[in-house]
């Protein structure tokens, strides 16, 4: 069996007990930020800024490149080191370039590698981190 190259992207991720949220943005929207606040809730750092990629068997699996794997930056603080994860099942993904205007959204995907994942666009106010762990531990209701 051909095991397939990870592919790396402009991303973050960090994972509650294995299951993994990917945090995709443009530079500047607050990946990393996001980031941090959901490992300040009790998630553990995938990869900070780049993420490899890779699909088996229907199921997304991130990781960090191994020359950043354990950092994250803070944007004012600099670079740190964090408690990591080697790898976590994405589960879900969050579009920080897109902003949410409703108040109760519809589903949404996108699809990744072959793999569809739920969702979420960017949400201001100080409850999304909290919502994110949340769908991590719980899902979301029909």
């Amino acid at each position: 069996m051909t095991v397939p190259r990870p592919r790396i992207i402009h991303a973050g991720c960090v994972a509650f007990r294995g299951r993994g949220v990917l945090i995709l943005g443009a530079s500047g929207t607050g990946k990393s930020g996001l980031a941090l606040h959901l490992m300040a809730l009790g998630c553990d750092l995938v990869s900070d800024d780049r993420t490899a990629l890779a699909a088996r068997e229907g199921v997304l699996i991130a990781a960090a490149p191994t020359s950043i794997r354990g950092r994250i930056e803070a944007r004012g603080v600099g670079i740190l080191r964090a408690r990591t994860v080697s790898a976590a099942r994405v589960v879900m993904a969050v579009d920080l370039d897109e902003i949410e205007g409703e108040r109760l959204p519809p589903r949404r995907s996108t699809t990744l590698l072959g793999v569809d994942l739920p969702v979420l666009h960017g949400v201001t106010g100080p409850h999304f981190p909290a919502a994110i762990l949340q769908y991590l531990k719980g899902g979301r209701a029909e």
